[in-house]
């Protein structure tokens, strides 16, 4: 099936319905209801792992909400993507107490051992780099979490070495 609907590219409602039918219960619970748009998005992120173009248009179609609207939306606010994420989404904490405590430092080192800058994706799909403002672990300083199917795992104190061995130990697991 083609990422706009059915297997001859005709996009039509059905095949669209079936593609996302594991958004239905979030639709037929939320689509009426004033007010929860962003709860719609955080849902069909959490289905999907991001929001496609055309997750936001059949979006559109079922709330009658403009894909403008919910595009600007899904744009405003840091906790949406309209990428794939990879497996393994690290979020390194840039707040002051990782600042002030080398995490550029070890932003670069995760960059050079990954070979991916903020926002991006390895070629493999296993990781995906994401700054955040802080993860609330400001005694573990510098600190990073990693979100997978598994879970969220925190790793603190951490050292250049220390980063790359722990993404090491990941991409093994990968």
């Amino acid at each position: 099936m083609s990422e706009k609907g059915c297997n001859c590219g005709c996009n039509c409602q059905e095949n669209r319905a079936a593609q996302f039918a594991d958004l239905a219960p979030v639709l037929e619970q939320y689509a009426k209801v004033p007010g929860s748009l962003i709860t719609i998005l955080q849902k069909t992120q959490d289905i999907y792992g991001y929001l496609s173009m055309d997750a936001i248009n059949y979006i559109s179609e079922m709330t009658g909400i403009k894909p403008a609207k919910i595009y600007g939306v899904a744009t405003f606010y840091a906790q949406f993507r309209l990428k794939p994420v990879g497996k393994n989404l690290i979020m390194l904490c840039q707040g002051t107490a990782c600042h002030v405590n080398g995490s550029e430092a070890i932003e670069e080192a995760i960059s050079e051992h990954l070979s991916i800058k903020d926002g991006e994706t390895t070629e493999d799909g296993i990781f995906t780099l994401n700054n955040v403002a802080c993860l609330g672990c400001c005694s573990l300083a510098p600190v990073m979490m990693v979100k997978n199917a598994d879970g969220d795992e925190t790793y603190g104190n951490l050292t250049k070495d220390k980063v790359k061995q722990i993404l090491d130990e990941i991409k093994e697991r990968a």
